[in-house]
């Protein structure tokens, strides 16, 4: 469920614009509403579960997404699309951290690593047939099944959730939840993203423009004084006292604003400049998928040996040159011999770079903040891939032009792969000025993955040396 909205709806965009007249702004809202939600109330949706119930703020994050997704099905127009994804995106940030905490809560330590493992298959296969399936029901059906499918699946969620899955809280879980944080934390990025989507119709000296940028940066200034004098913040910042912890968070940064581009305009342009059918623009990037299925495992094991510096340094180059391909697809390109190569070159950039990434991430971390430190990379995957989604478009130079009109989308389209390859570059000069050296951590530990657009979720518990860096 989560995954086919969170990446699969954008092989649905030409179909929603052509039947909404909606401009390219509405289009980026169509994805960045559930992005926001989710990317600012995703650390709330952990410390409520923690709080009242981690199975039951589940239930109740399933719920509201079925919800939300019957909403997103019969949506009458544009306006109600984008409210009604809002409110899937809170849903997302309500049942996303629950399910590796019910399993880590759940399984003796014995068996936790074979849970985990099914959770992270079962992720694998959800990420491999997401894009088959929502490109199929584009072109058979209506882009409204992409969500009303999610009705049956949530169901089944429910059913199985009340009946089989034990409830767990943790004890030492703060009283009091930080909403203030949140709300804080929701404007800001609502703001910055608000700003820089309208600017491209509105202009920079729009007060519009001009207001929404100084709220967002107001709301985000906001969060990190409440968050530094919280007794019970929602973000602990002592957390980036770690180099290590900090210069993950950075290129993690870089790396999912760069996918969160390529994520949402490659399958764009493949339908509307190429001229593929949803379905073949929804398995053209699968590639990646299976890449990252098959050598993440591997990378991690290499991280461990040789250190995290080297595969979070070389990985994004290797995905930047796959960029520089995927910029050449044009008009009546072919997937073997344009589309594909890059493909697989990216696939095989971020299999090296993800992995050790999100590793030194959480290792950085002490272990009792390991959930708190998971929670943190992902949001600030989310956040990047919102801003990305927001920016790139008018950094690219689309102006007021439309996402579905292929004589304004190509041009920007080139310029906005050559912008993302740019910040992988950025991300492995951070990784290589400030990761640690190689051999700072002994072991290669056990990694799980989620879904290629989010970095992983959990990794296994670190060894008692010492994280890459430092602390």
């Amino acid at each position: 469920m989560a995954f086919i909205d969170a990446t699969v709806v954008n092989i649905a965009l030409p179909k929603i614009g052509h039947q909404f007249h909606a401009s390219a702004a509405d289009l980026q809202w169509t994805v960045n509403g559930y992005t926001l939600t989710l990317a600012a109330l995703i650390l709330l949706g952990g410390s409520l579960g923690d709080r009242f119930g981690r199975r039951r703020v589940f239930v109740i994050g399933v719920s509201w997404f079925a919800v939300a997704s019957l909403l997103c099905g019969i949506a009458p127009n544009i306006e109600t699309l984008i409210a009604a994804r809002a409110l899937q995106g809170i849903g997302g940030a309500l049942l996303t951290p629950g399910a590796l905490a019910i399993l880590e809560s759940s399984f003796d330590p014995d068996d936790r690593s074979r849970a985990i493992g099914a959770w992270s298959g079962l992720g694998g296969i959800a990420g491999a047939v997401g894009p088959f399936l929502g490109g199929w029901l584009v072109q058979v059906a209506t882009w409204r099944l992409v969500f009303l499918i999610n009705l049956p699946m949530a169901a089944v969620v429910i059913v199985v959730a009340l009946r089989h899955v034990p409830e767990s809280v943790d004890p030492t879980a703060a009283h009091r939840v930080d909403a203030a944080g949140a709300v804080l934390g929701a404007i800001g990025l609502a703001g910055l993203t608000y700003g820089f989507t309208a600017w491209p119709d509105r202009g920079p000296g729009s007060p519009v423009v001009l207001g929404s940028l100084l709220i967002g940066v107001a709301g985000l200034v906001g969060f990190v004084l409440v968050e530094q004098r919280s007794s019970h913040p929602m973000l602990p910042l002592g957390l980036f006292r770690s180099a290590a912890f900090a210069a993950a968070n950075l290129v993690t940064f870089a790396v999912y604003a760069a996918l969160g581009g390529v994520f949402f305009l490659v399958v764009i342009n493949l339908q509307v400049v190429s001229g593929f059918s949803p379905l073949k623009a929804g398995i053209a990037l699968l590639p990646v998928t299976v890449l990252m299925l098959l050598l993440s495992a591997r990378a991690g094991a290499l991280a461990g040996r040789i250190g995290p510096r080297l595969p979070m340094t070389v990985g994004p180059i290797v995905c930047a040159v796959g960029l520089l391909g995927l910029a050449r697809i044009g008009a009546h390109a072919s997937y073997i011999r344009t589309v594909l190569p890059p493909v697989v070159v990216l696939g095989l950039g971020l299999s090296l770079t993800v992995a050790p990434l999100t590793a030194t991430a959480m290792s950085a971390a002490e272990e009792r903040y390991a959930g708190v430190a998971s929670g943190v990379n992902n949001a600030v995957a989310r956040a990047a891939g919102l801003l990305a989604v927001a920016v790139l478009p008018l950094a690219a130079g689309l102006g007021s032009g439309s996402l579905t009109n292929a004589a304004s989308l190509h041009p920007a389209y080139r310029n906005a792969m050559l912008i993302c390859a740019g910040l992988l570059l950025v991300g492995a000069a951070i990784a290589f000025a400030l990761i640690g050296q190689p051999g700072a951590k002994a072991g290669s530990p056990r990694h799980t993955y989620c879904a290629v657009t989010g970095p992983p979720l959990q990794p296994a518990r670190p060894g008692p040396p010492a994280a890459p860096g430092g602390r």
